[in-house]
């Protein structure tokens, strides 16, 4: 299982990269294994203001569409459109090009763990 070292993670398999204010925000790779073939992404849109925990995009699989909640409070700046047509990016790289949209960071969840505490949760589920 593929679990960045410099990343943070929701309980509920999202990821956040934190650089100059700017979140870059994605599901893990657990997640997208635990989700089978993605086949549609659905985007925040650009310009959205978004709270800490609040659901802000959907990801449909064959087997199932999981909601996806935002680590951070902020406005939404920048989806990733590759998406639109390419929903398996999720599977093939989730952590480069698979990543969901970028916020202007104001706040980050409380809720946030780090690589080992969230390795302990992934287990725990798989």
């Amino acid at each position: 299982m593929n679990i960045p070292q410099n990343l943070h993670y929701l309980k509920s398999h999202e990821w956040v990269n934190v650089e100059d204010n700017i979140a870059t925000i994605g599901i893990t790779d657990f997640a997208q294994d635990q989700l089978g073939d993605v086949v549609y992404v659905e985007l925040p849109k650009v310009g959205k203001i978004v709270s800490s925990g609040e659901t802000v995009a959907v990801v449909e699989s064959v087997k199932t569409a999981s909601d996806i909640y935002s680590p951070v409070s902020g406005e939404v700046l920048e989806v990733n459109s590759a998406l639109e047509n390419s929903p398996e990016l999720l599977n093939e790289s989730a952590y480069e090009k698979g990543w969901l949209f970028k916020v202007r960071l104001d706040t980050l969840s409380s809720e946030l763990l780090d690589a080992a505490g969230y390795a302990a949760v992934a287990e725990a589920e798989g």
